[in-house]
């Protein structure tokens, strides 16, 4: 008899799924169980960086006292981040491999425990937490793929309540992301496939349609636009972009595929240098045709046209701009190009704000029960406080939220209300009934 075979991961694309298939099974076809990729909590947007640490300080700050999450690709920026966030009030703390295992223990204990933590960590943190509450996930840097994406942002909401999540990202975290995974060392295949897994990413970081439908659609799964991401509530303006996007891709054509960004947009805005002289690029056609648009707007729109398939960059050229099939369609006329415009080349800032003044429970609850649940809150914190246990082990959130809502007066009403069964009721019961009677 063959020994059994499992295999199990939490985010998977196809190609990845028949790797494993390939590698573990021999090329037998095993049982696949796939369950859906739809976190439909979760906020999904994606912000340009525009203020470094600032932006992101002022954005979890506007979250207000819960627990969240600040990923960052350096253990120097989650020090950072988590410095200013104290400074500013916040219960935060830094979590990276640079500390001792001790330490990183304490503050994972620390966290779990918490209502109020924001944990500001590289991607080290969160494999091993299973901490429900978490309000909201900000990563400060760009992830590599679309599943590290995921991985990332799905550790928040995990109780079902609704939960945000942004991702910032710029220029920098694209060349540097190429940069490492051209010096990986890897194989060409892999170098290949993990470039194609960035630039899926970024394609759904540029696209002006629905976050949700470009996952899921990433996943192998359809769906409708969900009409609360980012680009649903609030959708991006859009122009007509295949003039700019013609110029851009002659511009690599006429200089040969041959350099990188820098250069192409040099010669689309018709600025001389050392290496332009040299080459003789002033006599192209191309040359200047696009000096009406900023640098700026230029690597924006390049970005974009990279994220519908229309150019890509070519490692083994070192890592030259060069024209898809796709792209000479629309060099050819045969197909027209769609980019937001270029004073309004990225993602707006969208989603639900917060005060910083306090939390916000994470189901819709009426301004007169506001005080109530606060106070609940601070009961629940006592009593966990007590128990040494997390907090939401003695009531969820939304069990205080329904008990703040219905106001139960006495055991037999509170025995009605989601969330609370006999054992907590009879544990904790009277004391939340102390806490209701007194606010009502």
């Amino acid at each position: 008899l063959g020994v059994p075979v499992g295999a199990f991961t939490a985010t998977a694309d196809a190609e990845t799924r028949d790797e494993i298939v390939a590698r573990l099974f021999d090329g037998r076809a095993p049982q696949v169980f796939l369950r859906g990729f739809d976190r439909p909590n979760l906020f999904l947007a994606f912000e340009a960086k525009q203020g470094g640490d600032r932006q992101i300080i002022d954005w979890v700050l506007a979250r207000g006292r819960v627990s969240g999450i600040v990923y960052a690709a350096t253990r120097a920026r989650c020090e950072r981040l988590a410095e200013a966030l104290t400074k500013a009030g916040l219960n935060a703390a830094a979590y990276h491999a640079g500390l001792e295992a001790d330490e990183r223990a304490s503050r994972q204990r620390a966290f779990a425990r918490a209502e109020d933590m924001v944990m500001c960590a590289t991607v080290a943190f969160g494999m091993g937490v299973d901490k429900p509450d978490v309000r909201f996930v900000a990563q400060a840097d760009l992830p590599k793929s679309i599943e590290a994406y995921y991985q990332e942002i799905g550790r928040a909401g995990r109780d079902g309540e609704p939960a945000e999540t942004r991702t910032f990202y710029g220029s920098d975290d694209i060349r540097l992301a190429r940069s490492r995974i051209d010096e990986s060392g890897a194989p060409e295949d892999r170098r290949r496939a993990d470039h194609a897994r960035l630039s899926a990413l970024l394609s759904l970081a540029e696209s002006p349609t629905c976050r949700r439908v470009g996952l899921l659609a990433y996943f192998g799964e359809e769906t409708t636009p969900c009409g609360a991401c980012d680009t649903c509530l609030n959708p991006p303006q859009v122009i007509d972009g295949t003039e700019p996007a013609q110029m851009a891709l002659s511009a690599m054509v006429r200089t040969g595929e041959r350099f990188g960004a820098g250069h192409v947009i040099a010669v689309l805005r018709g600025q001389a240098n050392e290496r332009t002289e040299r080459l003789g690029h002033q006599r192209l056609r191309t040359w200047g045709v696009g000096r009406a648009w900023s640098e700026a707007a230029w690597k924006a729109w390049l970005n974009q046209m990279q994220a519908q398939g229309l150019c890509a960059i070519d490692i083994d050229r070192h890592r030259a701009w060069i024209v898809t099939e796709d792209g000479w369609a629309v060099l050819k006329g045969e197909r027209s190009v769609t980019l937001r415009p270029a004073e309004a080349a990225r993602p707006a800032r969208q989603g639900s704000q917060r005060s910083s003044s306090g939390a916000r429970p994470p189901a819709e609850i009426a301004p007169g029960d506001q005080a109530l649940f606060e106070a609940l809150r601070a009961e629940r914190r006592r009593l966990a406080d007590e128990a040494g246990v997390p907090a939401y082990v003695i009531f969820p959130d939304r069990t205080l939220v329904a008990l703040a809502t219905d106001r139960p007066m006495d055991l037999k009403a509170m025995a009605g209300v989601h969330g609370v069964g006999r054992a907590k009721l009879s544990k904790f019961g009277e004391d939340f009934l102390a806490v209701i009677r007194a606010n009502s």
